[in-house]
């Protein structure tokens, strides 16, 4: 048959460890034999990354700005053991944290449903799309520890050399204390994304931060988004038919357990981390996550939730079998040929997207799943495949 042409490339990101070989299958067995795969590829994996000082991430992001879609494979984000097991030269950053500052972008997560893998919450019906801010708060602090008796402040010294000062705690002894920030700019790009993406999908878009403890720094982010929706989005979503609005957070945490689904729940970076593994876990398997950066210029970035399976990865080192879920993964590449698609108007790349999505749900339906899965569906005498002859059922019914 005659391969789907493609305009313009894809940017690719390559990666690490089993997610690597995983990826190589999908190219060579999902994607090569159906489309003149057209990408500009940047390899990611560790000893690139350590060899170029991180700058291949710095020119994945920028050919990311150039092309406006990327995919990205799952990386290792080093500690002290990465350092010796790859001989660093220094504990290098996040690739997701410096794309993400670089594209001033927001993280969209949502499950995968399938038929057979049922939530654990029995009324959601509908995927639930965590998006997190991805700047400031915990994940930029400065921390102090303290160890005798005095004062901690906030000081502000603008620049005119004028100071503002709060105080924080007046210490009778030892303790701790930590200091936190974000930006208006941020914030803004941050709800404009959101804005942005419930449009897109039209979906009902709830906003949650606890204002009425944080009456300055919560309070901005509630403000800022109110604003930014009455001047810019409040007629566009009465057309479309959608819905925001904004509560507390324990109160959405209520909302969402008694909820059915089929919304974005927006959270500030920390809520968002720990709210998105709580979605993920419930609706299954964190290996059955979709995870989108999209920053307000329209920028996408498609890539699987889940880490590099760093256990497995040793296991097919030795030779061992592995049966490694690749569902996240393939569905990174599906989302950024749909978007690569839908940006040129090349209808066959998108129905391509959507069918191989189809194949891979329709495998698992199928009762042809790897051992991840095997483990928690309600699909009698599940047939457990290993990590090769899943990619190839799916090729099968592709």
């Amino acid at each position: 048959m005659e391969k789907i042409k493609m305009t313009t490339p894809l940017v690719e990101m390559d990666g690490d460890e089993m997610t690597r070989i995983l990826w190589k299958m999908i190219k060579d067995t999902l994607l090569l034999p159906y489309i003149d795969l057209k990408t500009e590829y940047y390899d990611l994996g560790l000893e690139k990354r350590n060899a170029t000082n991180d700058q291949v991430t710095i020119d994945s992001a920028n050919a990311t700005k150039k092309y406006g879609v990327a995919v990205k494979c799952a990386t290792i984000t080093p500690n002290a053991a990465r350092m010796t097991e790859y001989n660093l030269k220094e504990m290098w950053k996040s690739p997701n944290g410096t794309i993400r500052a670089m594209l001033d972008g927001t993280v969209f997560r949502a499950p995968i449903v399938v038929k057979g893998i049922e939530p654990c919450v029995k009324n959601w019906k509908k995927p639930i799309t965590l998006a997190r801010h991805a700047y400031g708060d915990v994940y930029k602090n400065t921390e102090m520890i303290i160890d005798a008796p005095g004062k901690v402040e906030l000081v502000y010294t603008a620049e005119d050399g004028t100071e503002k000062r709060e105080l924080i705690h007046q210490f009778n002894g030892a303790g701790i204390a930590q200091g936190i920030h974000n930006t208006d700019d941020s914030i803004e790009s941050f709800a404009r994304s959101c804005f942005n993406y419930a449009l897109e999908t039209k979906q009902d878009l709830w906003f949650a931060t606890k204002d009425t403890i944080s009456k300055k720094y919560d309070h901005t982010f509630k403000d800022i988004f109110q604003e930014i929706y009455e001047k810019e989005y409040d007629a566009k979503f009465k057309e479309c038919g959608i819905e925001y609005f904004y509560t507390l957070i324990d109160d959405a945490v209520a909302r969402v357990m008694k909820a059915e689904g089929g919304f974005i729940w927006a959270c500030k970076n920390y809520d968002g981390d720990v709210m998105s593994d709580m979605v993920s876990s419930a609706f299954g398997s964190l290996a059955m996550m979709t995870s989108v950066l999209v920053s307000p210029e329209g920028y996408y970035e498609y890539e699987a939730a889940h880490g590099t399976v760093q256990r497995h990865y040793y296991k097919h080192l030795k030779g061992e079998e592995t049966s490694t879920n690749s569902v996240a993964t393939i569905f990174a590449w599906t989302g950024a040929l749909r978007k690569r698609g839908e940006l040129d108007n090349n209808k066959e790349l998108m129905q391509f997207a959507d069918k191989l999505e189809k194949a891979t749900l329709d495998t698992i339906e199928s009762g042809k799943m790897t051992k991840d899965l095997a483990l928690i569906t309600s699909i009698p005498n599940p047939t457990v495949l290993n990590s090769e002859e899943f990619i190839q059922a799916i090729a099968e019914l592709l």
